[in-house]
């Protein structure tokens, strides 16, 4: 009968070696965790073609007041003469404005903002998915409507969402417009020891989660078509 098993032997760490390995993950999970939200809440402002920094600034609406301060001081230093406010329906209730465009541009206004500096809303319309994709269609397409047609734009988001908010606005209008992306500091959560807290545990690896999604993931459809509207019934 032939011989099912064979005896080798096998090199195992000892508890000094196990230590050693254990120390090398501690270090390696420490620097990732470190690593990754610089790697998400990126802030890297836009050029046009002829090297002029962008002047139109997109706040998208559902940040939280504190970062909405951060966007107000961003415009207050200058150099953006039209700030657009994006966003869709408020899901909260009793809501004072229908849609969290409005909302932020109402904020921005009250606050006091620069001579000549324009605030537009341009909200989006109710989607169960790809929010923030659907919102920079409405963005683009409400430009367009304008007749604006922008060479360069950033767009200011919160934290850990800047990585994958630049990453849908470019999809969204296309290689012929810089987009830039200026991130908030959080408010609700120490950014550098994301891993302290709940809120930060769930909102960076929530969003490390996303922007892997959207890598491998996710194909916008063609401008222009009813599948980038799908939001909208069609006639």
């Amino acid at each position: 009968m032939p011989r099912l098993l064979r005896r080798k032997e096998v090199w195992w760490p000892t508890a000094w070696g196990w230590a050693l390995v254990l120390g090398m993950a501690a270090a390696l999970a420490a620097a990732a965790a470190v690593g990754v939200r610089g790697f998400l809440a990126v802030s890297e402002p836009s050029r046009a073609p002829d090297g002029t920094p962008a002047r139109l600034l997109v706040v998208e609406g559902w940040i939280t007041p504190g970062e909405m301060d951060q966007a107000l001081a961003l415009i207050r230093r200058g150099g953006y003469t039209h700030v657009i406010t994006s966003g869709g329906p408020m899901n909260t209730w009793p809501a004072a404005y229908p849609d969290f465009a409005a909302r932020t541009r109402a904020y921005l206004l009250t606050q006091g903002l620069p001579d000549g500096v324009q605030v537009t809303a341009l909200p989006a319309p109710f989607t169960r998915q790809d929010r923030t994709y659907a919102s920079a269609v409405w963005v683009r397409d409400g430009l367009h409507s304008a007749g604006m047609r922008p060479a360069a734009l950033d767009v200011f988001t919160s934290g850990v969402h800047a990585r994958r908010t630049r990453t849908i606005f470019r999809m969204a209008f296309g290689p012929e417009v810089a987009v830039g992306v200026i991130s908030a500091d959080p408010t609700d959560y120490d950014g550098p020891r994301w891993w302290r807290s709940s809120a930060g545990a769930k909102t960076v690896i929530g969003e490390a989660l996303s922007v892997a999604w959207t890598a491998c993931c996710f194909w916008p459809p063609p401008a222009g078509s009813h599948e980038e509207r799908w939001a909208v019934p069609r006639q």
